[in-house]
């Protein structure tokens, strides 16, 4: 049997520590109530009841470590542990610089409706492009003109330029090249792809758009999970490679529209919707990524802290972080931004009370 109203297990791996919230839809059980925590297995027992859940394989916690037992109404149990033995992962983020090899052909689509967008094109390079700040940069170094002032980093035919939260092509002799509008749609959906940049460049966000190999099959994934996974993975990408971990987005129309604060890159979260025939109860990521009642289910996330800045709000907090030089800003499709946010705002709602908020801000987990 599963846990009446589940349970949910926040793993931090770099201190190999885990918080549990063995969680109740109603009151809990009358007293006495035991709950038990062995290596691989969380029991609560009331009465002649018992309910159990299996941890997922290669979770094992330390039972002699447990601290902080309490009771919050409307929540269920919270405890604290550490971890006997949590199995190392591969690199937890997907990063498109190491995905996108030179000499191999990728299909890229539109990620909202799947129409094709430039089908089998064979890369000659794959190239990151500077931060926004390198022409700066030159003239501080050089001790002559800047060489590069009145020259632009466009891509050759078969190049892919990689920036921060999109990526360029040269459009070559394909026949989506846009007539008199800077905007790149898709022909099917129109949705915001991009932006043309020159008679034979365009840009593509990369939470627009959605890469793979020519050769081979793909299972397609859910919008929102794609475009969390993908400005989860801008933050961490940026927070290792710039040591910033505050962050504006800001639509393609120039408005800021969330502010977030990367909190960590190294969650594991555990979630168990129960035996519970109700699932009214909060749940990490509702019906689209939770597991079938009874089952477990596990996915490596980021946990930031976001302010929304929609409607005027927040606004004195947005302009301060606007003219802070240790903030990185983040641009997408203004639409994608309010997709964002939602996502943000029903992830939210749907963690325990407790854990909803920190000081001024919200809480949010990410996932990878």
């Amino acid at each position: 049997p599963g846990m009446a109203g589940g349970f949910l297990l926040e793993i931090r791996r770099g201190t190999q520590s885990a918080l549990v919230v063995i969680r109740y839809e109603k009151d809990l059980p009358r007293p006495p109530v035991d709950v038990c925590v062995s290596a691989d297995r969380l029991e609560v027992r009331s009465g002649e009841s018992c309910e159990a859940a299996a941890l997922p394989a290669g979770v094992r916690l330390a039972p002699s470590s447990c601290r902080g037992l309490r009771c919050l109404p409307g929540e269920g149990l919270h405890l604290r542990l550490r971890l006997r033995r949590l199995l190392p992962s591969a690199d937890l983020v997907f990063n498109l610089r190491e995905s996108l090899k030179p000499q191999k052909s990728y299909i890229f689509s539109c990620q909202s409706c799947g129409d094709i967008i430039v089908e089998g094109r064979k890369l000659r390079r794959v190239l990151p492009l500077p931060s926004e700040n390198w022409s700066a940069l030159v003239g501080e170094w050089c001790c002559h003109p800047d060489p590069f002032a009145k020259g632009t980093l466009y891509p050759q035919p078969d190049d892919c330029f990689l920036g921060d939260t999109f990526f360029l092509l040269n459009s070559g002799n394909e026949s989506d090249k846009p007539k008199g509008n800077a905007r790149v749609l898709c022909k099917r959906c129109k949705t915001l792809l991009g932006e043309k940049l020159s008679s034979d460049t365009r840009k593509y966000y990369v939470t627009e758009v959605l890469i793979r190999p020519a050769e081979g099959s793909f299972s397609p994934t859910a919008r929102s999970q794609f475009v969390q996974s993908m400005v989860a993975q801008c933050l961490v990408e940026l927070s290792s490679a710039r040591s910033t971990f505050r962050f504006t987005i800001k639509g393609d129309n120039d408005k800021i529209y969330i502010l977030i604060w990367l909190l960590n890159s190294d969650t594991m979260l555990v979630e168990s919707l129960g035996s519970s025939s109700s699932h009214r109860a909060f749940t990490l990521f509702g019906d689209t990524f939770m597991p079938n009642s009874g089952s477990v289910g596990t996915w490596n996330a980021v946990k930031v802290l976001y302010q929304p800045c929609t409607k005027g709000r927040n606004k004195d907090l947005a302009d301060a972080w606007e003219n802070d030089v240790g903030v990185h800003s983040l641009k997408f499709p203004s639409e994608t931004c309010l997709e964002l946010l939602l996502v943000l705002a029903l992830s939210t709602a749907s963690l325990p009370p407790s854990l909803r908020g920190m000081n001024s801000f919200q809480v949010r987990n990410c996932l990878l």
